[in-house]
């Protein structure tokens, strides 16, 4: 079976499912450069690893469970927006804090633009909750 559901009925919005398989694919990566750091005792790149674990798997993963749990806001094109600025951030983000750490310092202007990206990113997810997170309207007061 190709979809999956919500309490045996709802189908997950697909922005949902994207999100949590690309959290996982983070997860892999995130765990790949942990692996690798322990292996080599070399922890240079231990920052990528937080936040390719953070950003990638934690966040993305969450995100994909807040539009599965509320559709509203899968249904908001700040969701696409969300998306969209996080999963092109994030690789951006990555590569560059990895090569600076390395010892390439011109890299500093894609890091510094990709962590925009992803605050972006933050802040798209952010407004849809607050827009579409609406509980019951309270009766008007006689």
């Amino acid at each position: 079976m190709n979809t999956i559901s919500l309490a045996g009925s709802e189908r997950v919005p697909a922005i949902a499912r994207r999100c949590l398989q690309l959290a996982l694919v983070y997860l892999i990566v995130g765990i790949a450069i942990g692996i690798g750091m322990g292996a080599t005792q070399d922890f240079t790149l231990r920052p990528v690893h937080a936040h390719i674990n953070l950003l990638g798997w934690t966040t993305l993963a969450l995100a994909g469970l807040t539009y599965g749990v509320f559709p509203a806001l899968a249904a908001s094109r700040l969701a696409a927006v969300q998306f969209w600025l996080h999963n092109l951030s994030l690789p951006v983000m990555m590569g560059s804090l990895a090569m600076l750490l390395l010892g390439k310092p011109q890299v500093a202007p894609a890091l510094v633009a990709s962590e925009f990206g992803m605050a972006g990113a933050i802040v798209a997810l952010t407004v849809n909750a607050f827009i579409n997170l609406r509980g019951p309207r309270a009766p008007a007061a006689a």
